[in-house]
């Protein structure tokens, strides 16, 4: 797949809440996921068995999501990037929050290879 096809795919799936089928379907074995400088995250995992117990992090700190917008992406060469907007409740929070970020992909070989994200 070229890119944009990736992109427009990954943009399609997450729409669909499709996280975990994105991932086996787009991303390379080997794939690096970064988070930034803070996040109560891994700032820096590879692999899919990385990605998978990120992915439970995240899901275990969730109250409830309530809302998620996803922009189309933009394509420059062998990179992407997409705008992702949520409305969750995080466990012990009282009330839902607003998240906004910026996501960066890099494809190789028609495959995710890197994700990178901005917040």
């Amino acid at each position: 797949m070229t890119t944009e096809e990736v992109a427009n795919q990954l943009v399609k799936l997450c729409r669909e809440g499709k996280f975990e089928e994105c991932v086996r379907s787009l991303y390379s074995p080997e794939i690096v996921s970064i988070e930034p400088d803070g996040s109560t995250l891994d700032n820096r995992v590879k692999g899919f068995e990385a990605i998978a117990k990120k992915g439970e992090e995240w899901n275990a700190m969730l109250e409830e999501f309530h809302s998620s917008e996803i922009s189309d992406p933009i394509v420059a060469e062998n990179f992407f990037s997409i705008t992702m907007k949520s409305n969750v409740t995080l466990k012990g929070m009282n009330e839902s929050m607003d998240m906004d970020e910026v996501c960066v992909y890099q494809v190789e070989n028609g495959k995710v290879v890197t994700e990178q994200f901005f917040y």
